[in-house]
């Protein structure tokens, strides 16, 4: 393709292009190189090694003095993104995305399913990686776990890579990270749905209003008007959004308790999870929807909406609510202990995450409700105390222990989280402090082990070390039984 035609506009030199990226290790001759400002380094820096690998052009914030055209972009990676949507050019017919502190996983995860269910092919991407599904056929696993949302020029290639599959659905997740950084500005969106909002990542963001500035930007700038925003209304941040979405020409499904487009009227506990009452159009529909909790209620109800979005008929779509399993690590269970009790594993690793879970599972609780938790290494402090204090107050027994500590003093991470956590336990080792919960648990127990989910490993310094919660738990029962 022409650099012209990529990058929409008139040039005097125009050579053909047979690749896009951002990383300079990657330029094969014909390449166009994106040389984009990063956090640590700017990739104008590797403009002229990219050349003399053979990149035919670069796109940057100004220009380079380079031998090979130089597209000028005000704001490169949004033109970037752009770039390696026209490259790659197709995509899913549908695809939607879901942002929010807390659920994305979850949500992304559940609107795959429920298009398979209605007899679509559909994919999700996100922090558990690129999975397709066909109906009637198993799971297909394309991506491992990563990034929640990739770099905006592997964004393009798996969406194109769908289509090869034969996708006609998809379901993203929506990072901060990701909206700021354009990553997602070539998508080309049908709905997009909003969870929530609460303190995390403000070490990238600074504070609360740009963190959640950069979250409204999915639905000012990268949803085209006429698109559906399905907005959590229970959220204290709804107006901000609905507004946004009002102003930007997009129709607005308003879902939850408080909800006009798909209402919950009442949630009714039962032994494999609960059932939901819901009005749409003027009828009520009663649901059971097999997962725990009124966080897993409001996730649903907002996969739900952009499956609505999507075309998806009411009837189907609550159907397929009602055979939609919970993603790996989302408050899974792992098994039960010799003398009862049950044992969880779940992502939360935020103040409002670890709280939404405790009280989701204290319902179920008949004796006590324990927590093994921690808090990442240079991420943000803030939320240190604030966890601690959240796990003493809805929880029976708090133990602190390591997760992930990367460049920090573990101690000195545990001590930030136990300063807010009055009465707490502190088992450093992660492996020990598991260990020490499961030989606690007892009949009418609950155990939930919280903060790193579906996660492979542990971040020590530089290094990863294998660790595996859902393991980790288990081997613990094992030990207790034996």
């Amino acid at each position: 393709m022409r650099l012209a035609k990529l990058v929409r506009r008139d040039l005097g030199v125009d050579p053909e292009i047979i690749g896009v990226t951002s990383d300079s290790r990657k330029v094969k001759p014909g390449f166009l190189f994106a040389a984009l400002p990063g956090v640590n380094v700017d990739g104008a820096a590797f403009a002229r090694k990219a050349v003399e690998a053979g990149a035919a052009a670069v796109i940057a914030e100004q220009d380079l003095d380079l031998s090979v055209p130089t597209v000028i972009c005000r704001d490169p990676r949004r033109g970037y993104a752009l770039a390696a949507a026209n490259f790659w050019g197709r995509q899913p017919q549908t695809c939607v995305a879901v942002t929010g502190t807390n659920g994305k996983t979850s949500v992304a995860n559940f609107c795959r399913q429920m298009f398979a269910s209605a007899g679509h092919v559909s994919a999700s991407m996100g922090t558990l990686g690129v999975t397709v599904s066909k109906p009637g056929e198993a799971d297909l696993q394309v991506t491992p776990p990563g990034l929640t949302t990739p770099d905006a020029g592997d964004v393009a290639e798996l969406l194109m890579r769908m289509c090869q599959l034969g996708v006609t659905h998809f379901a993203m997740e929506a990072s901060s990270h990701g909206i700021h950084q354009r990553r997602l500005d070539g998508v080309r969106l049908t709905a997009a749905g909003y969870l929530n909002l609460t303190q995390d990542h403000l070490d990238y963001h600074g504070t609360m209003d740009a963190y959640r500035g950069s979250k409204l930007r999915l639905f000012e700038q990268l949803m085209p008007r006429g698109a559906t925003a399905v907005l959590n209304s229970d959220s204290e941040h709804y107006p901000f959004f609905a507004a946004a979405s009002v102003v930007s020409g997009q129709r607005v499904m308003s879902v939850g308790e408080t909800g006009q487009g798909l209402k919950l009227l009442g949630r009714a506990l039962l032994p494999d999870g609960q059932r939901l009452s819901i009005r749409a159009n003027g009828q009520i529909y009663d649901v059971n929807l097999p997962l725990a909790g009124a966080f897993q209620a409001s996730n649903a109800l907002v996969a739900a909406g952009l499956c609505r979005a999507a075309g998806i008929s009411l009837s189907d779509t609550f159907a397929a609510m009602e055979k939609i399993t919970g993603a790996p690590g989302r408050l899974q269970r792992v098994g039960v202990g010799a003398r009862g009790g049950e044992a969880y594993v779940d992502y939360a690793h935020t103040p409002d995450g670890l709280a939404t879970v405790l009280e989701a599972l204290r319902p179920h609780v008949r004796g006590r409700l324990i927590v093994v938790f921690g808090a990442g290494g240079d991420r943000d402090k803030g939320k240190r105390p604030i966890m601690g204090q959240i796990a003493t107050a809805l929880a029976d027994v708090a133990i602190v222990t390591d997760d992930n500590p990367r460049s920090e003093v573990p101690a000195a991470i545990r001590a930030a989280v136990l300063a807010g956590a009055n009465g707490a336990k502190e088992i450093g080792d992660r492996r020990e402090a598991i260990r020490a919960a499961g030989a606690m648990l007892k009949d009418g127990d609950i155990l939930v082990v919280a903060g790193k989910g579906h996660e492979q490993g542990q971040i020590v310094g530089d290094k990863v070390y294998p660790f595996d919660d859902v393991e980790e738990v288990s081997m613990a029962l094992d030990l207790v039984h034996g």
